[in-house]
């Protein structure tokens, strides 16, 4: 049965939601449903009749073959509230199409990978397919011919050694038929993306077999460091890990169960991996990147027995993108040959829209990357990355003990967690490991997967609860389900022993499934475990608190051989032996030949240093990236000690990103990337080492351990297989490897993407070939940093360390691509122990603050380098070089270096550490305490001259012109319209000013047997609890993790609790508007109801509700005070921007009778923020009035003058005044959209004015204390 409701958004738009049940809807039941898919305060605008006609409107909606993650999140609130007949619930847009705008509409706004036009609106979800049968395969009467049909018809992508191995397996040594399912298996999980058969070849040069293999040669480094080394796991499992530190974190009591949060003692090591998602981003970007994300989250927490997420790491290297009205320098190649795939921009839009989307959903913080364009006629070749990058890594934590998978024992129980399988990612690994356009269209789009955050933070859970139970964790060994499916995952668990699996105790999302697909498509979200019998129940146990399906499928059996079993009909689909399939494959041989011919040398226009940099600064590898920050959450964990913005002006120019293992602690990770394609493109080798370098450069801005306890996650992109290729990406091998035997530094693993090409109008297009380095190591201090914003404008001096020793090589340039031009010659390491040198005397510059402020010279040259430290600060300065003859190569050579910020006391000593370590310095100009910025030529006078704002815009003009393309584009203009000359706060924010001094917590408060309890609430979704129960801890607070689930199934209730916390998040993926199910479960469940009501009534309670708590609370009713009719109510609705905000922004805290906020009046300071649905709505202007009368709002957003306002992105919502909280009339509860759990310590703060670093806490946790002392009185 199919229900039918539309919403009306506005006069050309109607949503459609298609509601299927398995019984009919009771009127009550429809009512609740209505009040699920209504605006609260707009109730009439949703109904069972359309708004827009059907002859008028052109409605576009999802493929019915995949149930969608809205409709997945959909059902679990349905069901929440009580509503178990629903089974799943569609959403379409209906927008009205008069005057012939149909056409127009269908090719604007419709993606024919993910959607489908429905004329007649969803009539049934029933597709009308049913389950194929397992086919055999003749194999042995018809031979070869028989497999070749199968790998053509089904796109596995195996060579013609793979079809000779699998014809003698079956034909001479098994003598028998294979199944469908066992050649698609053997197509995905034995493909280039899953098995790396290219790094474990033999390699073949002009004819001469190289020695090592490339696996062998990317080993090296770590193995000349000896075993007595800071790894514990390399070039195995699922990331790298490195040893940590003793830290001290909290932690759940009773892991599994609701619990107490204290702060315990654990030794916590590092981990790291990364990997590319380019086939499926190529094909459908945004489920395409937000997958790769998925997939690489994944490998973090399947790490041993089991790992925690950190921070997120996000790169794009796209083509030439050609922005409708805007040009882009250099830009001439490909612009009138369209793909049938994605374009350039729109990858970089919504590929980069999905890993945001996929971070903020899931709750990890993405506080790193890179981003890059290219295009450009190389002789003959047409070299540029139509088929895409899109990089993801991650770093993250390991508890001391669970380094190591148990090997696996007979009669271990084969286990999946995750989402229910679906028929998508069917064939990702054949398909990934072909050059686009080997494949058919249908196939291509099959491979893509689906992405479904809030599944995956379930699933993270079940693996986080399980390894916080310390020695009793119940899982043995983990691996994440990937490309292939559970055909790959499942087979890695049984080797070497082998068992049985039951394919029908995987759970189907989709009753059409076959065999092949339930075996072999991705289905996103999921996780195979080994886990002892006597354990199962535990870990049972926690899946049903985190409402995740545990699938027990089989157990180790002994036998070698994985076999697949249907219980529904009693066949066998699978049954081959593990050491033939995975171990004992055979080496396969890849030849190739060197290149002889060069590239042209640079012939540069005749330009001024001014055009020059208009023209560079445009370039998105060199320009702002703020159109991919904003979007994205930096915050979230309260983990996060440097992320991508800097300075007063918070510009995403950081080196480095750092993230501390504990909120108790200053213990930490750093990590930074490196990459340089475009000089790869000249010299390879050179390129390599260039990469290797650039990393370090980076991570020089965080003081970390040693230079020896550097790790590495290298990725190789590479058209591998084509002419040349193939011996260029091994001599880039060699000299990474060299280089890093040099440096003391290693490699611990990392991934390779090979068939980086695509056919493109029926030409060859490769892209260059690309090494990313991502670095990463422990951080004893993670508060010993400099990051490059100016600190001392006027009162100090810019100095260079020159690691290129006078050399200004332009060749690989974003000068050279600014005038579509390579050049032959590039900047290169030829001196890896000056190189080394360097790290080290920064390192002990930074160990005795020498130096205020620190930047790399990378892309753009030493002009963009210092610019950017100055644009962070609002300041100037003025610059010298030698020679104006050489002006352009001084400013825009981008050869390794550092440029320094000194005070006048510090530069004897930084001088004398240089001149210790053989590294060449000198005083390049100084600061200046105005927005003048000037370059002089020592022998010719004046060069440029501008100011920082005229810089700055130059700087962002691309970026706000991505920006409009992808936000409310009003609010785009308005920011990047924003850089005034006039605007205050030069090295200083003058609207930063407090009314209280802030104190520690007292020693007998955080000891105290009797503390009073909070309740730290959680929903599906929610992901900002554990930095919410550290800032109550670190007040005095006892807090407790509980979840919906624990009071829906009566394991706790509210009455034990003093104060309920809601925290933020994404609850049902902001299915239905932010916190919408949140409520519903609530509100229509009489026992919560009742529960709720009861905990508010009572005098010795309060509330907090921050981000999606905030909006449940004013969902409920809770604030501003209750009884305003629902259509009354104010609500917390899309931000202005029409995205998700990531800011640190100033407030003001304005006077309440907030408990939270006594004693805080007056206070004007920074904070975090990030949402999507923070625009505060009064739909009643008499309730808007009474709470201003009655000031019931204590928060409101400032700009830099101090004053509220409602300019963004100074309010980054749009909210009227500025104000950003709501408060009961007896200041028992409050619910505020920023984020104070994340900025209750001061090394979470990005900035902050200088004098407030002597400071002994953060202001933020005042509030915290201020709950604490209300419950104690």
């Amino acid at each position: 049965m199919i229900y039918r409701m539309y919403r009306q958004i506005n006069d050309g738009l109607d949503l459609g939601f298609y509601i299927e049940t398995i019984d009919q809807l009771s009127e009550p039941e429809l009512k609740q449903l209505q009040w699920l898919i209504a605006e609260t305060f707009e109730p009439g605008n949703t109904g069972i009749e359309p708004y827009i006609s059907a002859s008028e409107a052109v409605e576009i909606g999802p493929r019915l073959s995949i149930e969608t993650p809205f409709s997945s999140n959909a059902v679990s609130i349905c069901q929440a509230m009580g509503l178990w007949q629903i089974t799943r619930i569609e959403r379409t847009h209906r927008y009205a199409a008069g005057n012939g705008q149909s056409a127009d509409i269908l090719k604007t706004r419709f993606d024919r990978m993910t959607e489908q036009h429905y004329p007649n609106g969803i009539e049934s979800f029933d597709t009308g397919t049913t389950p194929e049968d397992v086919r055999v395969i003749d194999l042995m009467g018809r031979g070869k011919v028989a497999l070749e049909e199968m790998n053509g018809a089904f796109g596995l992508g195996m060579d013609a050694r793979d079809l000779e191995y699998y014809q003698h397996l079956f034909a001479e040594v098994l003598r028998r038929n294979p199944t469908d399912v066992e050649l698609f298996q053997l197509g995905n999980a034995n493909s280039e993306h899953s098995r790396h058969w290219y790094f474990k070849g033999q390699i073949v040069i002009d004819g001469t077999p190289m020695q090592e293999t490339l696996f062998e040669i990317v080993q090296r480094p770590l193995k000349s460091l000896g075993s007595d080394n800071c790894s514990l796991v390399a070039f195995k499992d699922n990331a790298g890990v490195i040893k940590g530190f003793d830290t001290r974190l909290i932690l759940p009591v009773t892991p599994g169960k609701p619990s107490e949060m204290r702060i315990l003692d654990k030794v916590v090591h590092i981990t790291c991996t990364a990997e590319t998602h380019n086939h499926p981003t190529f094909v459908a970007p945004f489920p395409g990147a937000q997958t790769g994300s998925g997939g690489r989250i994944r490998d973090n927490s399947a790490v041993g027995r089991g790992g925690i997420v950190g921070i997120g790491v996000a790169g794009y290297f796209v083509g030439n993108l050609f922005i409708p009205g805007y040009q882009i320098p250099g830009e001439v190649v490909g612009k009138d040959k369209p793909s049938k795939y994605a374009s350039p921009l729109s990858i970089l839009i919504e590929g980069s829209n999905g890993v945001s989307s996929y971070g903020n959903q899931f709750g990890e913080p993405l506080t790193l990357g890179f981003t890059r364009t290219f295009g450009q006629t190389l002789g003959s070749e047409w070299r540029e990355p139509r088929k895409p990058i899109l990089y993801s890594g991650g770093v993250g934590h390991l508890f001391d003990g669970h380094t190591a998978k148990e090997k696996s024992e007979v009669g271990m129980l084969i286990v999946r967690i995750g989402g229910p399988a679906y028929p998508i990612g069917v064939g990702g690994g054949s398909a990934s490991s072909m050059m686009q356009g080997e494949n058919t269209e249908d196939l291509d789009f099959n491979s893509v997967q689906r992405g479904n955050a809030e599944m995956e933070n379930r699933a993270n859970r079940v693996i986080r609860a399980c390894v916080e139970m310390g020695d009793k964790n119940p899982i043995s060994s983990i691996h994440d389900q990937g490309a292939g499916g559970p055909s790959n995952v499942l087979t890695e668990l049984l080797e070497p022993l082998g068992g049985k699996i039951d394919i029908r105790g995987i759970v189907l999302g989709d009753k059409t499934m076959s065999v092949l697909k339930i075996w072999s498509a991705e289905f996103q979200e999921g996780y195979g475990l080994l886990i002892r019998a006597e354990q199962i129940e535990l870990f049972k146990s926690v899946c049903k608190r985190e409402r995740v399906n545990c699938e027990v499928l089989g157990e180790i059996d002994g036998s070698g051989n994985v076999v697949v079993e249907d219980t529904k009909n009693g066949t066998t689909s699978v049954e081959l032996n593990l050491e033939q399939i995975l171990t004992n494959m055979p080496q396969k041989t890849f030849e190739s030949t060197r290149r002889t011919e060069g590239f042209k040398p640079l012939c540069l226009p005749d330009v001024t240093v001014g055009e020059a940099i208009q023209a560079v600064f445009k370039l998105p590898g060199v320009g702002s990236k703020g159109f991919l920050v904003h979007k994205v959450d930096r915050s979230v964990t309260g983990l996060v000690a440097q992320q991508q913005c800097c300075g007063i002006a918070q510009i995403p120019i950081a080196n480095v990103s750092i993230n501390a293992q504990s909120h108790f602690a200053l213990t930490g990770s750093a990590s930074a990337v490196g990459e340089q394609p475009i000089k790869m493109l000249i010299d390879a080798k050179a390129g390599a080492r260039m990469a290797v370098a650039e990393m370090l450069t980076n991570m020089a801005s965080a003081r970390i351990s040693d230079i020896g306890e550097i790790r590495c996650r290298a990725n190789w992109m590479w058209p591998a297989k084509l002419p040349h290729e193939g011996a260029l990406l091994y001599d880039a091998a060699v000299a990474m490897s060299d280089l890093m035997v040099g440096l003391g530094i290693a490699v611990d693993g990392g991934k390779d993407s090979l068939s980086m090409a695509a056919t493109i109008s029926g030409e060859l297009v490769k892209a260059p070939g690309s090494l990313v380095m991502l670095g990463y190591a422990p951080v004893p201090d993670i508060t010993k940093k400099v990051t490059p914003d100016i600190k001392k404008p006027g009162r100090s001096a810019l100095a260079l360390i020159d690691l290129g020793q006078g050399k200004n090589r332009l060749g690989g340039s974003a000068l050279a691509q600014a005038f579509d031009q390579l050049g032959d010659e590039s900047p290169d390491v030829e001196n890896p122990k000056l190189l080394k040198n360097e790290f080290l005397a920064v390192q002990q510059m930074i160990d005795e603050r020498l130096i205020l402020s620190l930047h790399d010279r990378s892309d753009g040259g030493l002009i963009t380098a210092v610019a950017e430290m100055c644009m962070a600060s609002r300041c100037g300065f003025s610059v010298s070089i030698p020679y104006a003859a050489e002006a352009l190569a001084s400013l825009f050579g981008e050869e390794l270096g550092f440029v320094i910020e000194l005070g006048t006391e510090n530069e004897k000593r930084v001088f004398e550490i240089c001149e210790s370590f053989g590294v060449p310095i000198s005083m390049i100009g100084i600061t200046l305490d105005s927005t003048a910025c000037s370059v002089d030529a020592k022998d010719t006078g004046e060069l440029f001259r501008s100011t920082t704002m005229e810089l700055r815009c130059w700087w962002e003009a691309t970026s706000a012109k991505i920006e409009g393309l992808q936000m409310n584009s009003a609010c785009a203009e308005e920011e990047h319209s924003g850089h005034d000359d006039q605007l205050p706060g030069i090295g200083t924010a003058p609207s930063y000013q407090l009314s209280f001094t802030p104190v520690a917590t007292l020693p007998e408060v955080l000891e105290a047997s009797d503390k009073p309890r909070v309740a730290v609430l959680r929903e599906e979704g929610t992901n900002g609890d554990r930095e919410m129960q550290a800032a109550c801890a670190a007040a005095g607070f006892a807090p407790w993790d509980v979840t919906m689930s624990d009071l829906l199934e009566g394991r706790i209730d509210l009455d034990q609790f003093q104060g309920i916390i809601f925290a933020g998040g994404f609850s049902y993926m902001d299915v239905f508007d932010s916190a919408k199910g949140w409520a519903g479960t609530i509100l229509f469940n009489e026992k919560l109801r009742e529960m709720f009501d009861r905990f508010y009534a009572r005098k010795d309670t309060f509330s907090l509700g921050v981000c999606n708590g905030c909006q449940l609370m004013a969902l409920l009713g809770w604030v501003p005070w209750k009884g305003i009719a629902g259509e009354k109510q104010p609500r917390f609705v899309h931000n202005t921007s029409g995205r998700f905000e990531s800011r640190w922004v100033q407030v003001e805290v304005l006077p309440s009778p907030s408990v939270l906020l006594a004693g805080m009046e007056g206070t004007k300071l920074g904070v975090w923020v990030a949402h999507g649905e923070g625009l505060l709505v009064y739909p009643d202007q008499s309730v808007a009035q009474e709470v201003s009368e009655r000031k019931l709002s204590p928060l409101a957003f400032i700009d830099p003058y101090g004053d509220r306002t409602e300019v963004y992105p100074y309010n980054p919502n749009g909210s009227p005044l500025g104000i950003t909280a709501l408060c009961s009339p007896d200041g028992r509860h409050l619910a505020m959209m920023p984020h104070p759990e994340r900025c209750f310590r001061l090394w979470q703060w990005p900035w902050m004015p200088e004098e407030w670093r002597r400071m002994e806490v953060s202001p933020w946790l005042k509030m915290f204390s201020n709950a604490y002392e209300w419950c104690a009185k």
